[in-house]
């Protein structure tokens, strides 16, 4: 069994290095991560030089503290940054579905378990790294030019941030596992991902529970080193809601295969 999920992660892997996704998504982290707190530091002057002030004007901006940057960095990554790795693997097996290329593998004997699981740690793998060292290079700069924040809050912080791409990555191999059509794994994992992100923002008292949460919880730790109510049921959730994704995808793949050999 070992074995066999070693050849099909190896398979993972090798195409990705041929795609040059192990490049060009931790270079996308990168820029993302680095951005923030360039334009955060050079904001006054950017603003000076091309917002069209009248003459003798001046303009005087606080400069923002460390906690801000960061948890506007992680902003940027819940929206460019989840875009970029959900096109990136949003046709992870939707695509061999529609190429009938993943008949080639499962017809002969591969368990499902082993074909979906090697699929879903390669793709953590690829945009866990990817953000961090995307969130290393805004650490980095965030301390270089605005100030340093405590190395246990952005370790927390950023553990709890990772979780929330966690499942997010886990719905996107979910729905490309279920569906056929990359344009509805795209709306799916992109549509949940913000619906639970606004309702989180919105109605965060009826949304302890929810793994939308989890990038507030992260900011938070940024800030203080505390996280805010429901912290704890929000993480259990996660955690369940992945294992249970990921137990159902596994099942409702292995039957639609059955019964697509069996007519």
């Amino acid at each position: 069994m070992m074995k066999q999920w070693g050849v099909l992660f190896k398979k993972e892997w090798t195409e990705s290095v041929r795609n040059f996704k192990w490049l060009w998504l931790p270079v996308v982290f990168i820029l993302l991560g680095v951005m923030q707190p360039l334009t955060s530091y050079y904001f006054a002057d950017i603003i000076e030089n091309f917002g069209g002030l009248p003459e003798g004007a001046v303009l005087d901006i606080p400069p923002p503290s460390g906690a801000e940057v960061l948890a506007g960095t992680l902003g940027q990554f819940s929206q460019i940054g989840f875009l970029v790795l959900v096109l990136a693997f949003m046709g992870t097996v939707a695509g061999e579905k529609s190429h009938g290329t993943h008949l080639m593998v499962l017809v002969k004997p591969v368990s499902y378990f082993n074909y979906l699981t090697a699929k879903w740690v390669h793709i953590l793998l690829i945009s866990l790294s990817s953000f961090v060292v995307g969130f290393a290079g805004a650490v980095y700069y965030t301390a270089l030019l605005i100030e340093t924040v405590p190395v246990n809050n952005v370790l927390s912080g950023g553990a709890v941030y990772a979780l929330w791409i966690t499942f997010i990555m886990t719905l996107v191999l979910c729905l490309s596992a279920l569906f056929r059509s990359t344009a509805i794994v795209a709306f799916g994992s992109l549509g949940t991902a913000l619906l639970m992100s606004v309702l989180s923002m919105y109605t965060p008292d009826l949304m302890k529970w929810s793994p939308g949460m989890l990038s507030s919880h992260s900011q938070m730790l940024f800030y203080s080193g505390d996280t805010g109510d429901g912290f704890w049921v929000s993480l259990a959730m996660t955690i369940v809601l992945i294992t249970g994704i990921m137990t159902l995808t596994i099942y409702m793949f292995n039957k639609k295969e059955v019964a697509g050999h069996t007519e």
